[in-house]
Order: structure tokens, then C-alpha cells, then sequence
């Protein structure tokens, strides 16, 4: 049995690295579950402590479309959305796409840097409510845009530039739900075909992200039953918390 998993999951790494890779996106499900938040970050952070960026993001493809589907199908008011933050979408999808098409070429030290950086932003816009000065003005949508599809096509983590724009707009919090799911999955579907077209994302890869999806669901549960009986504030603190140490271990292993 483990033998087939291995040849499912990681059939170029020690088999002992299965259990720990499943743990990984077991705990980034319950994150997600918990918080709402953080699935591609916790799952970056813990993947790459074992595995290279490269297959850490073809593995995070599945799991990030299912959960930002789950995300926007909830929200209300969909088509306003959609029609409101139309060209802000469509920036994160070029640019996303363009960056992810040249991913196999990019240097592993860059890519850890990217995910660092991705995590240490994420991680201290909502620990201390870092916020940027923006206007309404269509500008400030197509730069934030470019901003986050470039980090998504090096990381797969776009969502620190988007969720600071909403929280600097002051939007409410349907509408943030809604918008952010609304942009989230709105670079899924190009970073998978920019992986894809790369080669990073294989038929094989696809297989190991289903594996993952699997475990992510699990944990989501578990993490929405959890809300219960623990405080939600102190957990979501220990959390990024974890994640801020992490994304500095990784922007000094691409620096050194």
C-alpha cells in the first residue's frame, strides 16, 4: 500500500516523506477551515521545508481551485462582483499566466525568496492591519492586479495584494469575502495552464494535487469544528505568527 502511494504522491522522494507531506496539507485544510484564510501560505510554508517550490506548487493547484471555488459560490452578489472588479481580475490573470509560463526557467533561490516574501506580507498585513493609500481609481486596481499575479505566477500566493487593497478600500465584509474570492479564483485557472504549458504541472502532478485536495478537505472540517472550543483570535495569532518565522526562513535560504 505504501508503495503505491508513494508512486501516486512523491515517487522521487523517500517514501517516509508521504505521511509528512499529507500532514502538511492536513493542517493547511484545517487552517482554512478555522481562519477562512491562509491555505496556499500554510501549505507553501510547510511543503517547501521538504520539497523544492516547483513540485510544492504543482501539488497546491488542485486544492487552491477547489477552495477559492467553495469561496466565491458562497459569497453573495456574485455578478456585482464580478462586474466591479472585472478589470482587476483580468490583470492577475495575464500576468499570472505570462509568469507562470517561464516558472521551469526561474531560479529555486527566486522562487523561495517569492514565497517567502509572499508569507511575511500576508503574515504581518493581518497580525498588524498593514494597509496601503489608495484611491478608487482604476489604476490602483490594474497595479495591485499586476502586483499580485506576478507573486501568484512565482509563488502561487496572490492573495497578500489583494486582500490589503480591499482592507485599505474599507469594503465591507460581504463585499471582501466576496472580492477576494472573485480574485482568487480568478488566477487559478491561468496559473494552472501556465504550469501546465511550462511542464511543471504534469498528468502525474495532477494525481499528487488530487491527494492533497483529499487531505485539505478533511482538514477543512476539522478546522470548522474546531471553532468551538478554541478562541479564534489567539489561534489566528499563533498562526501567522508561525507563518512570519517561516517566510524569513525562506527569504534567508534564497538569499545564502
Amino acid at each position: 500500500m505504501t508503495d503505491v502511494l508513494q508512486v501516486l504522491l512523491l515517487p522521487n522522494l523517500p517514501v517516509h516523506y508521504i505521511p509528512v507531506i499529507l500532514a502538511a496539507f492536513l493542517c493547511s485544510g484545517i487552517i482554512k477551515g478555522f481562519l477562512g484564510i491562509g491555505l496556499p501560505a500554510a501549505a507553501m510554508a510547510l511543503l517547501t521545508i521538504f520539497i523544492d517550490p516547483k513540485t510544492a506548487i504543482s501539488l497546491m493547484v488542485l486544492p487552491i481551485i477547489f477552495a477559492n471555488i467553495m469561496q466565491f459560490f458562497r459569497s453573495e452578489k456574485r455578478r456585482q462582483t464580478a462586474q466591479k472588479y472585472k478589470y482587476f481580475a483580468l490583470t492577475i490573470m495575464l500576468s499570472i499566466f505570462i509568469t507562470s509560463l517561464f516558472i521551469a526557467s526561474y531560479p529555486t533561490a527566486l522562487l523561495t525568496v517569492a514565497i517567502g516574501v509572499a508569507m511575511v506580507v500576508f503574515s504581518l498585513n493581518l497580525l498588524f492591519g498593514m494597509t496601503l493609500p489608495i484611491s478608487s481609481h482604476l489604476g490602483w486596481q490594474l497595479g495591485v492586479g499586476l502586483i499580485s499575479g506576478i507573486l501568484g505566477g512565482l509563488s502561487s500566493i496572490w492573495s497578500p495584494p489583494v486582500a490589503m487593497y480591499l482592507l485599505a478600500r474599507n469594503v465591507s465584509k460581504e463585499e471582501f469575502i466576496g472580492a477576494s474570492g472573485f480574485l482568487f479564483l480568478a488566477g487559478c485557472f491561468p496559473l494552472a495552464a501556465g504550469l501546465i504549458l511550462s511542464g511543471v504541472l504534469t498528468f502525474e502532478a495532477a494525481l499528487q494535487s488530487v491527494l492533497g485536495l483529499i487531505a485539505v478537505v478533511i482538514g477543512f472540517r476539522i478546522g470548522e469544528l474546531m471553532r468551538s472550543y478554541i478562541s479564534q483570535d489567539l489561534f489566528r495569532k499563533i498562526v501567522l505568527s508561525v507563518f512570519l518565522v517561516l517566510g524569513v526562513r525562506l527569504i534567508m535560504t534564497g538569499l545564502l
